[in-house]
């Protein structure tokens, strides 16, 4: 934290009551008959101490000044309604009048009131008679005294208060009767006692009490309906006099069916001439809770540099704040709220005072003195008090939250939001990074402030991750965190949901926990490893490898041939036969094929799980299978999912189908390979086996694996003449052997692990050719007939075939035979094709100078015929364009080639022969290109 930024407890103190936890809900539920008596408690019975925690708002002022001119007489409203929802501040305002013409003479003394006498004309304010009416501390079934005088009825209780027994007299005869006085009854009793104000507080609670048709000493529902219509009258008709009555906002305040019916008749009555009073606005109620929870600022510029440190910051990130948070106006804004941050107004005055129970501003004193109590007690020391701040996990300002949300919402916070076993608190402490600014819990609080009273209303739910952002971030916070946190909790959660960018906590469990049961019931070896058995099959191309063997069940589903086989293990937990070995499967493999030495060893390279992510893998892929089988479900009609939870799980689905690749190359990314080094008598020492990490960031898993291979040499893609020189002179031309079989090398090198490990024969016969560009390395012959190598090169590169004929020669030997073959052979100049006397120069060029031109009879034409052995008709052929048809094309003649291929079956050929053979004849451009039916 910046060092010019202090925490709000070192710059807002709060009222005693509030920081010792002395308060209690009473306090904060004004009763104006206990004050009337002299009953309440001193922040409500003292009128310095009421207007010191009171802050006058713009509808209260208002009213207070209309009351003040009608009592003057210079104007002012004779009758007004207060009409606001549950704790909306009616009560509160009455306290307010009450306490004014209490302090006859002294009124300026109390904060606020000055400017309403100025406004008024007026010095102080007039001396006043007051009559309460309490309906909730009335029974129409129970007279009472006043003044000595037992009254019964409202209108008697009424001209008790207002003038004793005087004024009663004025509705004797009416009060014990049961009957309405009239009009002109009660304009002359206030004429008698005015300047008055007559106060009328839960009038509805009244009424209710009623039984329709039967007749109370109170007297009957219409005579009381009466009565009030009568008092209207009578007020407006009276100067200085004034009736302010309230009522509730909604049916529910109203309780019941007679409470609802009373409502209506009385909003009818006082809807004739009455004067609404403006009730709070959300700004109005920073201040308002400010003034009754914090005794004062002590240090202005420390508030003042908190404040636009947040303006700042949510101008410098504004990508990642609502656009409403950039304007000057949330400065101000922040001022006005402090130390609370605007947010938690905002939800608590625009989403929480939608619920029926919720008491307004009522209700947002009595969660936040338990909310900075707590946070108080705990020490917190964030720059202000913030939705992300909320102590949920607290158990009175939990009950303080659920008390106003239907049942259900406490396992929510224990689960999820808040507390020593709720998964947000879990994540913090297993990530450092999140835990170090509390991440998860704070978002979750600020999820659970702005979405829990939105349960019910499923079409305009949750918050945005901005709007997350401004409930739980501070200026010094990195955002990274916090949006970590967020998809984190999303994937976590039991009662949190999201859909369209949004998030929201409900008490219905969002599919999670029936995934998670799902998957529960998922088995490993039924389930979840055929399932990574088909990604890595996907996954793995056979572009490099032979053949790719996806968790073989035994060894004898891996064949043992030339082939280069990948096979891929089981990320299971398969014991090791020694420490930094691969599993003993992956020796069992090497050793063996079924019941069979395996011998061709070298042709197999494993790719293995990395242990540390294994585990990971599987419960992604026990997720995927349980979200896939919940869908498979609903689109069987055996799971009933609306829209926004099926939506949840295709995006579920998604998410998988996105993150099982990363998982599962970051999980198989180690390449094992088994070698075998010779001692010095080359004698083979212990087998051993190479491990390297795959790189799975970048490219493919399959082209990974092979960069891995290749890069360690493990195995060899182009193999240099040089090394198969070395292998030929170590292994083979030993002792008097100076030729050794072709086929033989390459298939020993298959077989021993101490030789190099080739991609496949192709690596071989090209080293070969190569070789035979030069003399440096060895020969190659096609075979051998007795003392004559057949198809011999040395020093002359070409196509070569690796047939059970085919051998290479020692270069000296190799030598020796060109040298006998050339004496044995010898061409005189100008001969290239031995004795006889000289050819013609090639075509084109002149003769010398003097020399007569070359005669031009002879032959003109070729033929020629040959058999290839099918077996080796590619070599065969590769001779025959080398040493006759490049001959006659240098010769300038036209030459055209025929090859005729005829092959007989005894058997009907194949179809997919007959397939093969006539695509590939097409695409050849074979001129004929048929099977025919004998």
């Amino acid at each position: 934290m910046a060092v010019d930024l202090r925490p709000w407890r070192e710059v807002a103190v709060p009222h005693d009551d509030v920081l010792k936890g002395t308060f209690t809900d009473a306090e904060f539920a004004a009763d104006i008959s206990r004050v009337n008596a002299g009953k309440a408690s001193p922040e409500y019975q003292d009128a310095r101490r009421f207007f010191a925690r009171t802050y006058v708002t713009e509808g209260m002022g208002l009213l207070l000044h209309s009351v003040l001119s009608r009592l003057g007489g210079q104007g002012g409203d004779p009758v007004i309604q207060l009409q606001t929802a549950f704790g909306g501040g009616k009560t509160h305002t009455l306290l307010a009048v009450m306490h004014l013409v209490r302090f006859p003479g002294a009124a300026g003394e109390l904060d606020n009131v000055a400017p309403l006498l100025d406004k008024a004309g007026l010095t102080d304010v007039p001396a006043s008679k007051l009559a309460v009416i309490d309906g909730t501390d009335l029974s129409p079934a129970k007279p009472r005294k006043r003044e000595g005088i037992e009254v019964r009825t409202l209108w008697g209780d009424l001209a008790c208060q207002l003038g004793g027994k005087a004024a009663y007299d004025f509705v004797a005869e009416a009060d014990a009767q049961g009957v309405s006085p009239g009009k002109a009854a009660l304009v002359d009793m206030l004429e008698q006692t005015a300047p008055c104000i007559i106060l009328m507080d839960e009038l509805v609670a009244y009424f209710r009490q009623f039984t329709t048709g039967k007749s109370y000493p109170g007297g009957t529902f219409d005579s009381n309906l009466s009565f009030v219509h009568a008092l209207t009258e009578a007020v407006k008709a009276v100067p200085r006099t004034v009736l302010l009555a309230s009522l509730p906002e909604s049916d529910t305040e109203a309780g019941g069916e007679a409470g609802q019916r009373a409502l209506r008749q009385l909003e009818h009555l006082f809807g004739r001439l009455h004067a609404l009073w403006k009730p709070v606005g959300a700004e109005e109620a920073f201040a308002i809770v400010r003034r009754r929870l914090f005794e004062r600022i002590v240090d202005e510029k420390a508030m003042e540099a908190s404040c636009r440190a947040f303006s700042d910051f949510y101008a410098r990130e504004k990508s990642d704040f609502p656009t409403e948070a950039q304007d000057t106006k949330y400065l101000l804004r922040l001022r006005e709220a402090y130390p609370f941050h605007p947010e938690i107004f905002d939800r608590l005055y625009e989403d929480w005072s939608t619920l029926e129970r919720f008491q307004r501003t009522r209700g947002v004193l009595q969660l936040l003195a338990q909310v900075v109590y707590r946070l108080w007690q705990d020490d917190h020391r964030g720059l202000l008090i913030m939705p992300g701040s909320l102590p949920l996990g607290d158990v009175q300002v939990r009950n303080r939250a659920v008390y106003y949300l239907p049942p259900g919402w406490d396992a929510v916070i224990d689960r999820d939001i808040d507390g020593p076993r709720a998964e947000a608190t879990e994540i913090d402490q297993r990530d450092t990074r999140l835990g170090a600014v509390q991440a998860a819990r704070r978002v979750a609080r600020t999820i659970f402030l702005g979405s829990a009273p939105q349960a019910s209303n499923r079409a305009a739910q949750g918050l945005e991750v901005n709007r997350i952002l401004l409930g739980c971030a501070e200026p010094e916070h990195p955002l990274a965190p916090f949006k970590d946190a967020v998809t984190r909790l999303a994937q976590r959660l039991y009662y949190l949901t999201s859909a369209d960018g949004r998030y929201w906590f409900d008490t219905r469990p969002n599919l999670r926990r029936e995934m998670e049961q799902r998957k529960r019931r998922l088995d490993d070896r039924d389930h979840v490893l055929p399932e990574i058995k088909r990604l890595l099959e996907r996954n793995i191309g056979h572009d490099f490898f032979d053949g790719v063997h996806v968790m073989p069940a035994s060894t004898g589903d891996v064949p043992d041939d030339f082939s280069l086989r990948l096979v891929v293990l089981p990320p299971t937990a398969d014991p090791r036969a020694e420490p930094g070995e691969p599993p003993r499967f992956a020796q069992e493999l090497l050793e063996k094929r079924g019941e069979q030495p395996r011998q061709k060893r070298n042709r197999l390279v494993f790719l293995l799980a990395n242990e540390d992510m294994r585990s990971r893998l599987r419960d992604e892929v026990a997720t995927a299978l349980a979200w896939r089988a919940l869908k498979d479900d609903a689109d069987n009609a055996r799971a009933n999912l609306d829209t926004l939870q099926l939506r949840q799980v295709k995006r579920a689905i998604q998410d998988a189908d996105q993150h099982l690749p990363h998982t599962l190359r970051a999980t198989y990314n180690v390449v094992s390979v088994p070698e075998q080094e010779l001692d010095t008598d080359d004698k083979p020492r212990p087998l051993r086996w190479l491990t390297a990490r795959v790189n799975g960031a970048a490219g493919s898993l399959s082209n990974q694996i092979k960069a891995t291979l290749v890069g360690n040499e493990w195995v060899i893609e182009e193999w240099a003449p040089i090394h198969l020189l070395g292998l030929l002179k170590r292994f083979y031309w030993r002792d008097e052997q100076r030729e050794v079989s072709a086929l033989a090398v390459w298939q020993q090198m298959c077989q021993y692990l101490y030789m190099p490990r080739l991609a496949d024969s192709n690596v071989f016969r090209r080293a070969v050719e190569r070789g035979l560009d030069s003399e440096d390395f060895f020969a190659f012959a096609d075979g051998k007939d007795e003392e004559r190598y057949l198809g011999f090169r040395f020093g002359r590169g070409s196509h070569v075939e690796l047939t059970e004929q085919s051998l290479l020669m020692e270069p000296a030997a190799a030598r020796a035979y060109k040298e006998k073959q050339v004496a044995a052979n010898p061409k005189p100049p100008g001969t290239p094709n031995g004795g006889g006397r000289p050819g013609p120069k090639p075509t084109g060029e002149p003769p010398a100078p003097g020399q007569p031109p070359e005669p031009t009879s002879g032959p003109k034409r070729y033929f020629g015929t040959l058999t290839l052995d099918p077996v080796r008709a590619k070599a065969q052929f590769s001779d025959a364009v080398d040493e006759v048809i490049t001959h006659l094309v240098k010769s300038g003649a036209r030459v055209t080639v025929h090859v005729d291929i005829e092959a007989n079956s005894s058997e009907p050929f194949e179809q997919s022969i007959v397939r093969t053979v006539r695509e590939n004849g097409n695409t050849l451009k074979f001129t004929n290109n048929d099977f025919v039916d004998e």
